[in-house]
C-alpha cells in the first residue's frame, strides 16, 4: 500500500483517552507515512507532544469558515491525502476544509462517543456525504452508527478496538512515600473528575468498607470544580478523608495503576474504556460497569469483574478481591494475556492504518 500524507486533527482542549489516541495514531502512522498533526493552541495534548511542526488551529463555533479556510490552505500546501479526525465537534471544520481545498482529501472519522439520535436531517446528511469512512471503537458504537446514519450517506464503517502496549514494572516507592502508603489495599479510579465519570459511587463503596485497610486514589484532573467540591464534601460527611487521596493531573498514569491493587471504571455509559485495557496491561485487575464498552473487554469473573453500577454491588466486588488473593492473582494473569492477544496496540493501529488508507470505494 502506497505512502500517504495523513493529517491527524483534534481541536479538543482536554487530555483523556480520545486525545491520547490521536497521539498514538500520529506516532505510529509517522513510521511509514508522512504524518502531520493539527491541534488547538496551548492545549494539553500539544504540551505533551512537544512537536515543533504542529499546525495550530483554533476552533470557531460561530464562524467555522475562518478555521476551515486556514485548514484548507494547510491541506493544499502539504498535499494531504487523508484527514483523520476524532472529536465530533471538529466535523464541520474538517468538511468545510475539504470543500475549500483543491486537494479534496478523504475524511476518516474515529468515532469514540455514543450516537443517540438519527442523523437524517439535511445538515447531517450533507456532512456525512463528505466523509469516506468511520472507525468505530466498539461494537456498540458500530451498531449505533449503522442505526442512526441513513444508508444513502452512510460512510463505510469498520470496528477496530483500541490497543495498549505491554507495560514494564515501575518502582512506585516514591509515590508510596509521597502519600504515606504502607501495606494498604489500594483502589484507584483513573480519569477526568466530572459527574459523568461517577467517582462519587466509588467513594460511597469505600465508605461502606472503611473498617478495612483500604485507601482510594482518585487520579485525574478536575474538569468540573463543583463536582470536585461535592466529592470532598462527601468524604468529610462520610468520615473517610483519611481514606481518599486526590492526586490531580499526572503523566505517571502507569505508575499509579501499578500502585493500585484494583482500578474501577464507574462510568455508566462508556463506549470503550481505554483506561480498562491500560490497567489490565499494567497487571492491575479492573471492576467496571456492566454496560457499553466494558462488556466487550472483560469476561466477568475470569479477567475482571462487571458490576451493576451501584455502590452496593461495587462494594461486594471490591471485598471479593480484597479477601481472595488467588482470585486476584488469576484476574491479573488472565487480563495480561488478553491484552497481549486481543488489544495489542501495534496490531490494532496496523489494522486502523490499513483501513484509513484503503480506497473508500472498496467493499
Amino acid at each position: 500500500m502506497s505512502r500517504k500524507n495523513i493529517l491527524e486533527i483534534c481541536l479538543s482542549p482536554n487530555l483523556g483517552g480520545l486525545e491520547l489516541f490521536v497521539l498514538h495514531c500520529y506516532n505510529h502512522f509517522s513510521k511509514k507515512n508522512s504524518c502531520f498533526i493539527a491541534l488547538a493552541p496551548k492545549n494539553k495534548l500539544d504540551i505533551t507532544l512537544h512537536e515543533k511542526t504542529t499546525f495550530h488551529l483554533k476552533r470557531n463555533k460561530f464562524l467555522p469558515f475562518i478555521p476551515a479556510f486556514k485548514l484548507a490552505k494547510y491541506i493544499d500546501n502539504n498535499h494531504i491525502d487523508i484527514i483523520h479526525f476524532h472529536w465530533n465537534k471538529d466535523m464541520l471544520t474538517v468538511v468545510l476544509a475539504k470543500i475549500f481545498s483543491k486537494k479534496k482529501p478523504d475524511i476518516v472519522l474515529s468515532r469514540h462517543m455514543t450516537m443517540t439520535r438519527f442523523k437524517d436531517d439535511f445538515y447531517h446528511r450533507w456532512l456525512y456525504k463528505h466523509i469516506s469512512k468511520i472507525h468505530a471503537v466498539s461494537q456498540q458504537v458500530k451498531k449505533q452508527l449503522i442505526h442512526f446514519i441513513p444508508a444513502p450517506v452512510r460512510p463505510k464503517i469498520e470496528l477496530i478496538y483500541l490497543g495498549v502496549e505491554s507495560k514494564t514494572k515501575i518502582n512506585t516507592s516514591s509515590i508510596k512515600h509521597k502519600y504515606g502508603i504502607k501495606n494498604e489495599f489500594i483502589v484507584g479510579i483513573v480519569g477526568r473528575i466530572q459527574k459523568g465519570k461517577d467517582q462519587h459511587i466509588v467513594i460511597e463503596a469505600i465508605a461502606a468498607l472503611k473498617n478495612l485497610d483500604i485507601k482510594l486514589f482518585i487520579i485525574g484532573e478536575a474538569m468540573d470544580n463543583s463536582y470536585l467540591k461535592r466529592l470532598h464534601a462527601m468524604c468529610r460527611e462520610l468520615d473517610i478523608e483519611d481514606k481518599v487521596i486526590f492526586t490531580g493531573f499526572t503523566q505517571e498514569t502507569d505508575a499509579y495503576m501499578q500502585l493500585c491493587d484494583i482500578t474501577v471504571l464507574a462510568t455508566k455509559n462508556e463506549t470503550f474504556g481505554l483506561v480498562i485495557i491500560e490497567s489490565m496491561a499494567n497487571g492491575t485487575p479492573v471492576i467496571a460497569t456492566d454496560r457499553g464498552g466494558p462488556l466487550e473487554i472483560i469476561d466477568n469473573g475470569i479477567d475482571g469483574f462487571l458490576y451493576d453500577g451501584s455502590s452496593k454491588d461495587l462494594q461486594s466486588k471490591i471485598t471479593l478481591l480484597y479477601s481472595n488473593k488467588k482470585l486476584y492473582q488469576n484476574f491479573s494473569l488472565y487480563s495480561h494475556k488478553k491484552i497481549k492477544h486481543e488489544f495489542n496496540k501495534s496490531t490494532q493501529l496496523k489494522f486502523l492504518l490499513q483501513f484509513i488508507k484503503e480506497n473508500p470505494n472498496e467493499s
